[in-house]
C-alpha cells in the first residue's frame, strides 16, 4: 500500500483494517495513514506477530480488498 493508492478509498480502506484488525485504535490508523511498514511493525506491536506474519497478513488484505488498494 502507499499513499497514492489509498489517498481517495482511506476510509473505506480504513473501515476494513479495523474489521480485520480489532486491536488498532483510531490513533494507530491516524499515524498509519496507508503506510504498510508503519502498518506492519503496529502489528507487530499490536498482536505480539513475527515480521514474517504481520507481512503475510498485510499481503492477503491487499489481495482480499484489491479492488480498493487500485484506486
Amino acid at each position: 500500500m502507499n499513499q497514492e493508492q489509498v489517498s481517495g478509498n482511506w476510509k473505506v480502506i480504513k473501515g476494513k483494517i479495523k474489521e480485520q484488525w480489532g486491536k488498532l485504535t483510531d490513533d494507530d490508523l491516524k499515524i498509519l495513514e496507508g503506510n504498510s511498514d508503519q502498518l506492519m511493525g503496529t502489528l507487530q506491536r499490536r498482536y505480539g506477530i513475527e515480521k514474517e506474519e504481520a507481512e503475510r497478513q498485510i499481503r492477503d488484505f491487499e489481495k482480499k480488498n484489491a479492488d480498493l488498494m487500485r484506486h
